[in-house]
């Protein structure tokens, strides 16, 4: 998500105690979000279904994100839907640690307002279960590299004698090993 719509939770008078949880799931209205260089569409926002644990010296958020991007195909450009699966697990301290080293990763603190956004860690559970290539199908052909037609609708006569004019042309580096002969 380029800009992420605030999910914020109110803990007041709730999850006062160790081990008490809370249920929270909604859906975040977002058209789309931006992987590295690849964008994807979102027709249905994004779901989310969390549970916020007391864990004594912070709240625990365990959950899913669901949702269905449609971006473009690795392989032939057609249009790629993808199911998203993510798990979110983030941690949140009612305190900072005294040592702060502990925390690889980094912490957030719950603020005296008892409020928790969600928005970062489910933009990384969505961002996290994007597979890094994108099909439109698993056995999707792609382009032909010499004339650009899509080898899943038609087909192109490219690729027979690819090879021989490969070897016969002036742009291989071992076309002067062709004429090579070895002694017997």
């Amino acid at each position: 998500m380029d800009e992420l719509i605030p999910v914020v939770v109110d803990l007041t008078g709730q999850l006062e105690n160790p081990g008490e949880s809370l249920p929270v799931n909604g859906r975040v209205e977002v058209s789309s979000f931006t992987v590295g260089d690849k964008d994807f569409a979102l027709a249905d926002g994004i779901s989310y279904d969390v549970v916020l644990t007391n864990a004594g010296d912070g709240i625990l958020v365990t959950g899913m994100v669901r949702a269905t991007a449609t971006g473009a195909c690795d392989r032939c450009l057609d249009e790629a839907h993808v199911e998203i699966a993510g798990e979110i697990e983030e941690y949140y301290l009612f305190e900072a640690p005294e040592d702060q080293e502990e925390f690889e990763d980094g912490f957030e603190l719950i603020g005296e307002d008892r409020l928790i956004d969600l928005a970062g860690a489910i933009n990384d559970a969505v961002v996290m279960d994007v597979p890094y290539v994108v099909l439109c199908q698993p056995d999707c052909a792609g382009l032909c590299p010499v004339c650009g037609v899509n080898l899943n609708r038609e087909q192109c006569d490219c690729a027979a004698g690819a090879e021989e004019r490969w070897v016969e042309s002036d742009e291989n580096p071992f076309a002067a090993l062709k004429n090579l002969k070895f002694d017997d």
